[in-house]
């Protein structure tokens, strides 16, 4: 630390240049000098002792000492108006800067019952922490007393040594993450991904603890969590924990393969459905394009579909032997022909029995030494030449002469 002194040796400048570790140090002179110029950085505060009394604190900036600018340290110690009169006290600076990366450490197990298996385990938890100080008269008053000062080692120890307010956090620590891993159900196997909320919940219970002492903790971090590896039930845990994974992971996977199979017959049915009606439509329009060439053919040969069934009924007849007018009617009816198509059932029925009348013709003029050229029918019809009457049909020999 720097100081200055004039020629008389009392001190003329006050000012504090200690490292950033340094969170409260006293400086070493108690007798000053009105008119004396007060050096405060801007991360720091200094504070006026008199008679164990915090006084006046003043803030960063140049100050000089003067009667009217020490209401409170003039209140208990009546100072004289006399420029150069000294007067008696104590400074400490206070270091307002953050204090960044304390390492913590539990120093014991904590004992808990796991809140879902409600099986009894021990762990630890480490990390670091930034702290600062919010009110530097709280902590003179509190810590402070007599001694010249007090860094980061005197404060919270070094790892693994007690200090000042490392047992108020570390008792936090180990009083509030076994009732908050309970109260929010968290399993000791999940436990690293709910260290962030852990954290900001222990910050919140040991800045309520540190309040009082004029300090903030500005960031808390838990690390690591020390699971006890060697317990039996912390092993039995585990498997528990590790085949309810692989049933839970196993059904996840049936689950998958039953839908993964359902999509895949549905999009069978459908494919299939597709099928069926591009082959109806292939049918369709193939007996579209059948019947339309059927009927151009039909027009190209110059006659209906009533003609050509017509004609049917005449070649039919033709096999069956000619009956008579009548029975040709009746035949034509039985197969759906209308009245308006008989006339040309009768006339395709003559056309094709033409050839046959002449050549039975031919044939009767050969035999006409065996059988009668013609014949007379009962029915009236005269000069039949064909086996049958051309009348009424019947067969020729069926009947005897009128």
């Amino acid at each position: 630390m720097k100081q200055k002194r004039v020629k008389n040796g009392l001190v003329s400048i006050i000012k504090c240049d200690g490292d950033n570790n340094t969170l409260i140090w006293k400086y070493p002179e108690e007798d000053f000098k009105l008119g004396t110029q007060l050096i405060v950085h801007e991360s720091q505060e200094a504070v006026f002792f008199q008679d164990g009394r915090a006084l006046d604190v003043f803030g960063a900036g140049r100050h000089t000492l003067e009667t009217q600018k020490l209401p409170l340290l003039d209140q208990f110690f009546r100072l004289p108006s006399d420029a150069e009169t000294t007067f008696h006290s104590e400074i400490y600076y206070i270091n307002l800067a953050t204090q960044i990366g304390i390492k913590w450490g539990t120093d014991s197990r904590i004992r808990f019952l796991d809140p879902l298996s409600g099986l009894p385990l021990e762990i630890g938890a480490c990390g670091e922490f930034n702290i600062r100080v919010s009110n530097g008269r709280k902590l003179l008053l509190k810590v402070v007393g007599t001694s010249s000062g007090f860094g980061q080692n005197s404060l919270f120890g070094e790892e693994g040594e007690k200090g000042y307010f490392r047992s108020i956090v570390i008792t936090q620590v180990k009083t509030h993450l076994a009732e908050t891993i309970k109260a929010k159900n968290i399993h000791i196997l999940e436990i690293d991904s709910a260290l962030l909320g852990l954290s900001d919940l222990l910050k919140e219970k040991i800045n309520g603890a540190l309040e009082a002492y004029g300090l903030e903790i500005t960031d808390f971090f838990i690390s690591r969590i020390l699971t006890p590896e060697d317990d039996p039930n912390y092993r039995r845990l585990k498997d528990q924990h590790a085949k309810q994974y692989l049933l839970v992971r196993e059904e996840e996977i049936r689950r998958q393969e039953a839908e993964a199979a359902a999509d895949r017959k549905a999009v069978e049915a459908q494919t299939e459905a597709r099928l069926k009606i591009i082959e109806a439509q292939a049918n369709a329009e193939a007996l579209k394009l059948q019947a339309a060439a059927e009927a151009a053919r039909m027009q190209m040969k110059g006659y209906t579909y009533q003609q050509e069934t017509a004609r049917l009924v005449g070649l039919e007849a033709m096999k069956n032997g000619i009956g008579s007018g009548a029975s040709i009617l009746g035949d034509a009816a039985g197969l759906g022909v209308g009245l308006g198509a008989m006339g040309g059932v009768m006339n395709m029925a003559k056309e094709a029995l033409s050839p046959m009348m002449q050549q039975s013709a031919e044939m009767g003029q050969q035999m006409e030494g065996f059988i009668s050229p013609s014949w007379d029918c009962a029915c009236g019809q005269l000069g039949n030449t064909g086996n049958f009457c051309s009348n009424c049909g019947k067969k020729r020999g069926e009947q005897t002469d009128a």
